[in-house]
């Protein structure tokens, strides 16, 4: 990767490094990028992607180009998030769709009168849909990158301030005065990023609430919606009906999408605990000067493992660690409730305790490219206590039945709290339902007391007079007029 011509013989890497006329390609080709001299498509994509280590095609590399170059005439502080939005979708698009799109249609109607009978949360007036990845990626890529947003502004700013104060000297005069333009640089890698993690997301999941929050709203989005090749790949890994695996996750599908439909302050209530949490992430500038000072100028790809990695993102302060517990406390009785809710729905479905064992387990680890997110952006959206809240459910529609179950739902401050998970006494304490309540006897057990009842009174009792053995009258028992 040179510049200049070398017949190469002799050489061994360490040499290579060590040649001080040996420039970098990828350092030559941001001198001629930002110093304006080369034109627009002067500089070759598939050559940048592989100096950069950046694993998108050419197409979508050339539209970053040209993010760069419209940057570098318009210098701005801002991220370009256009970028996010193309790069998801090219993602989402690798490979086309599958699935079965009249199979899931078929199961909406059936789900929707399963949960009529189990919850009081009644349908959203939008109709569910069967939507496809880049479907899904155009629906949520906003609240992405809301998300997104707050990290990416400090990472940016904190990343691009200390490489400035890190560069060679023989790239000073080139990047001099082009604060504002690494800024960008910055930005874009991060958009880029972004959208490459929510493209591969598209692929991981197979319903519209699976990462537990509403990510799909606005006129016509509220009802749920399945993915008929998540639902495929879903049901790929279970020994089960495939008719049944979808009438289970649109059944899930449908009590998520209820839930936020019928608690309208919830959905805002999460994301601004969300984004207040983000917005909370202080970017550890001594960290970011000590990795800028690490940089090899032969691995431009370190930038990228550092954003991949959340190297510049520090641990979690004891405030963020408290908003967090909140938040996961918030998830947790969503999908419990949404656990629950489903169970009662589904018990005449064959097959679906495994089902739902493998919905659980994939909630509570989550796919590589929601770790990836939560890498990223310093944030995973875990319900690392589903267990624990569904059975809480549970047990308030066992006490007070559905409609207590659902009423809490009317405030936030109804809710469960982290403590009343560890001791769900005190919750029942708190809503009128503590006591226990003695089991109502099924017809076996009544039919067993009597009989008992019986051999205990012929036991113990005094001896009726048909079975005395003497055959005497009861002598205390008033005498009886003869019959005439």
């Amino acid at each position: 990767m040179s510049t200049d011509s070398h017949d190469g013989e002799g050489r061994g890497p360490e040499d290579e490094q060590n040649t001080p006329d040996d420039q970098n390609d990828l350092q030559r080709m941001l001198r001629e990028f930002l110093s304006g001299n080369g034109p627009a498509g002067g500089i070759d994509p598939s050559a940048f992607a592989s100096a950069a280590g950046l694993p998108i095609d050419q197409q979508a590399l050339q539209g970053l180009m040209n993010t760069l170059q419209n940057a570098m005439r318009q210098p701005s502080d801002g991220i370009d998030w256009s970028v996010t939005r193309r790069t998801a979708i090219d993602v989402a698009a690798e490979g086309g769709e599958g699935g079965d799109r009249a199979q899931v249609e078929r199961a909406f109607p059936v789900a929707g009168l399963w949960l009529d009978e189990v919850t009081e949360v009644g349908a959203a007036p939008d109709a569910p849909r069967a939507i496809t990845r880049i479907e899904w990626v155009q629906a949520t890529i906003d609240t992405w990158v809301g998300f997104a947003e707050p990290v990416a502004e400090s990472i940016t700013r904190a990343l691009m301030e200390a490489l400035t104060s890190q560069l060679p000297e023989e790239l000073g005069e080139s990047l001099a005065g082009a604060g504002p333009m690494l800024r960008s640089v910055g930005g874009a890698l991060f958009a880029t990023q972004l959208g490459t993690v929510v493209g591969k997301l598209s692929r991981e999941i197979s319903a519209g609430g699976d990462i537990g929050i509403p990510l799909l709203t606005g006129p016509g989005r509220e009802g749920g919606a399945l993915l008929p090749s998540g639902v495929a790949a879903f049901a790929e890994g279970l020994d089960q009906d495939a008719e049944a695996v979808t009438l289970y996750l649109a059944v899930r599908e449908l009590a998520h999408a209820r839930l936020f439909r019928h608690a309208r302050w919830l959905r805002q209530h999460l994301l601004s605990a969300i984004t207040d949490y983000a917005r909370g992430i202080r970017i550890d500038t001594d960290r970011i000067e000590e990795l800028a000072s690490e940089l090899d100028i032969e691995r431009p790809e370190q930038v990228q493992e550092m954003l991949a990695g959340g190297a510049l993102i520090p641990p979690k302060t004891a405030e963020q660690e408290a908003a967090h517990a909140r938040l996961e406390n918030t998830l947790a009785l969503i999908e419990g409730w949404v656990d629950a809710v489903t169970a009662d729905a589904v018990s005449r479905l064959p097959g679906a305790d495994a089902i739902a064992e493998m919905v659980r387990r994939r909630r509570a680890t989550g796919g590589p490219a929601e770790h990836a997110f939560g890498t990223l952006v310093g944030l995973e959206l875990r319900p690392r206590r589903m267990r624990e809240a569904a059975a809480v459910w549970r047990l308030v529609a066992e006490r007070g039945g559905i409609s207590a179950r659902d009423g809490l739902w009317a405030h936030p401050d109804l809710l469960p709290t982290a403590e009343e998970l560890d001791h769900p006494a005190r919750l029942l304490e708190r809503i009128g339902l503590a006591g226990d309540p003695e089991p109502e006897a099924d017809e076996f057990d009544r039919e067993l007391q009597k009989l008992l009842a019986g051999g205990l009174e012929g036991l113990d009792g005094p001896a009726s007079p048909a079975n005395d053995s003497d055959g005497d009258a009861n002598p205390d028992e008033e005498p009886r007029p003869p019959v005439v």
